[in-house]
């Protein structure tokens, strides 16, 4: 899959590109800045560009689904700011299975990709509201970013701390094969960040044990990363963006290498 296609457009000259992300607390957790031990990658990765040519910017906000992200307002807030050669990261899934109506955090979505939709009255906003499928929601965060001459790229949510028969669950077969499908329907960028991260983590417990990944690369639960967790997904990002094949979001990146974060 290319870049190319999204980019015959030119900035305004006294502007730099966005590189903008969205998504959940693994992407950024609280404020950004660490003080429960949790890190998001969102916050890890801009030591990896040339931010005096492009702009790093995270947006994703702990506990969203790819509905409530829009429910809240807030992808219409991103929306706004998004320009023409701006790149847009989305990555969602780990609060998209969640119940879809309930008193906590209503924020669950109709699994797969379909056009299928649910009714509801929101027991948390009092609100009648018209649920989704994950994979509608992702195919109009693409649609609407190309709308304003942005690169929209998809990503597979990053793995939990979670083995089987010895190696980390993949999630192939739902929120990262949803979005990959829906990245293929709509012409647009994957990146697998659950195998890339998934991978680097199995070769550190085939190593060093299991107990390592407990105790350095998650914090708190099975499924927030410390500092050391999130520097890992970020340099996975980064792997996955030079594996892109034409895209010009590598031209942004630093001449450094990714791969010794262990």
């Amino acid at each position: 899959m290319t870049c190319s296609l999204f980019l015959s457009f030119i900035n305004q000259p006294d502007s730099k590109p966005q590189l903008i992300f969205i998504g959940d607390s693994t992407v950024k957790n609280g404020s950004g800045d660490g003080r429960n031990g949790q890190w998001g990658w969102g916050d890890q990765i801009a030591c990896y560009f040339d931010t005096a040519r492009i702009s790093v910017v995270n947006l994703a906000r702990g506990g969203r689904s790819s509905r409530t992200f829009v429910s809240e307002g807030l992808w219409s807030n991103v929306l706004e700011t998004l320009h023409q050669g701006d790149y847009l990261l989305i990555q969602f899934g780990h609060n998209d299975a969640s119940p879809i109506n309930d008193t906590l955090r209503a924020r669950g979505t109709i699994k797969g990709i379909g056009e299928e939709t649910e009714e509801i009255d929101n027991l948390l906003t009092h609100k009648h509201e018209t649920v989704h499928s994950f994979g509608w929601y992702l195919r109009n965060y693409a649609r609407e970013a190309k709308s304003r001459g942005a690169t929209p790229i998809l990503l597979s949510p990053v793995p939990r701390n979670s083995f089987r028969n010895g190696k980390i669950v993949r999630n192939a077969e739902t929120y990262g094969g949803w979005a990959k499908q829906i990245a293929e329907a709509e012409n647009i960028p994957f990146i697998d960040l659950n195998s890339l991260s998934a991978n680097e983590l199995d070769k550190i417990a085939d190593q060093w044990g299991q107990s390592v990944i407990d105790s350095s690369y998650f914090y708190g639960d099975h499924t927030h990363t410390s500092l050391t967790g999130a520097k890992l997904n970020a340099c996975c990002v980064v792997e996955g963006i030079k594996q892109l094949k034409n895209c010009l979001l590598n031209d942004f990146l630093l001449d450094k290498t990714s791969d010794n974060v262990r």
